[in-house]
């Protein structure tokens, strides 16, 4: 899973992006090689004030199919339901084949399609703010297990999606989880805070490694996975080589890097994982719980105020951060703590580069660029710290 960048790999193409139909993939038609070179310099140079000793040569991913989550707009009628994107007017622009979501993806698409018809689910029109059904959003496990979710505006549609989810299950026998999400605001955002779970089940088990997380409806995982599982093993050897007695999990999410570093005896260290998605806690606390790992625990709650309010720092902080990073307040408490390590995973660079010359007594030790986002600017670096002596 772990892989350098092949010499010569050629441009994927995309007839919605040479169309101008859907440009999200900024870097479509490049090639590969050439984008993870690009994204190995800028890592370097915006750390480079920081003198980081050791780079490890980037971790490719797969150049297309990658996607382990699609979040479809749907647009069109309830007789020709388009799956995708807005155009600027509003107009449902179908994106059903393409090509960085995954092959179980593009599979389920039609099936999708044709059962919107069939539950006369009409897709919800932003201009005249009339129709139910906004979005679409589909992950798949490693297993090629998947979660539906239905993003309706009320919960008019919910008994007629009920009635005929057995014919939708028939057609796509590797659904587990179905669920209809309540977003009755007109506002730009994904989904609500409401969730009917439709299935027996209520979660999707994602397999890394030698790792299941439990996946909860609303719970944030990587969208890459082979990319994640390559993380979370390198996450993992760096710190055996630290061998922490104790680490806390900041932004823990389902706990991708507490329960890859957490062992099932005394030898492991004790884990404390801390995120502020109450669902992301319950995905992390069944993985806990299966895994019988009596030295970790997750908890609700936010990074900077746990930190804050802690009696003592642990040997390792994991930071693993939104886009804007941890910030003045936590950099500057782990900059006066006594943690010895931080393992920082960060997915924008710039941000990364802010926190780190405001803990200057936490020097690199290495780092490494891992391509979560093939064919967009975007990518994941992760770093090693210890404090100076």
């Amino acid at each position: 899973m772990r892989h350098r960048v092949p010499p010569t790999l050629e441009s994927v193409d995309c007839s919605y992006f040479d169309a101008g139909r859907c440009t999200s993939c900024s870097l479509m038609g490049q090639p590969y090689s050439r984008q993870v070179a690009d994204k190995q310099r800028h890592a370097e140079e915006l750390l480079g004030p920081f003198d980081v000793p050791e780079w490890l040569p980037p971790i490719a991913s797969a150049e297309s199919g990658y996607r382990n989550k699609a979040k479809m707009v749907v647009g069109g009628t309830v007789d020709a339901p388009t799956i995708g994107i807005l155009d600027a007017d509003g107009h449902g622009i179908d994106l059903q084949a393409c090509g960085i979501c995954s092959p179980g993806h593009r599979a389920a698409f039609p099936v999708l399609a044709r059962f919107i018809t069939l539950a006369r689910t009409a897709p919800y029109d932003v201009t005249r703010r009339t129709g139910e059904l906004k979005h679409l959003i589909v992950t798949e496990s490693p297993d090629g297990e998947l979660m539906i979710r239905f993003v309706l505006r009320s919960t008019e549609p919910v008994g007629r999606i009920r009635k005929h989810l057995p014919a939708l299950l028939a057609e796509l026998p590797q659904t587990r989880v179905v669920t209809a999400n309540v977003l009755p605001e007109h506002k730009a955002v994904l989904e609500g805070e409401h969730e009917i779970v439709l299935t027996d089940a209520d979660t999707l088990p994602m397999r890394l490694n030698d790792v299941t997380m439990h996946l909860r409806p609303q719970s944030f995982f990587q969208t890459n996975t082979e990319i994640a599982a390559a993380l979370y093993a390198e996450a993992r050897d760096w710190i055996r080589d630290i061998a922490p007695d104790s680490a806390w999990d900041l932004y823990s999410g389902v706990g991708g890097f507490a329960l890859h570093i957490a062992a099932g005896d005394d030898a492991g260290p004790e884990v404390t994982g801390i995120e502020t998605s109450v669902e992301a806690v319950a995905s992390a606390e069944l993985s806990r719980s299966d895994a019988a790992l009596s030295r970790l625990r997750f908890a609700a709650g936010d990074a900077t105020t746990f930190a804050i309010e802690a009696d003592a720092a642990p040997d390792l902080v994991i930071v693993n951060p939104p886009r804007r990073g941890i910030g003045g307040e936590l950099s500057a408490w782990l900059e006066a703590s006594t943690a010895s390590h931080v393992l920082y995973s960060s997915c924008n660079v710039a941000s990364l580069a802010k926190d780190l010359a405001a803990m200057p007594s936490l020097r690199p030790v290495r780092a490494r660029v891992f391509d979560m986002f093939p064919q967009t600017t975007h990518f994941e670096v992760m770093v090693l710290l210890e404090r100076g002596r």
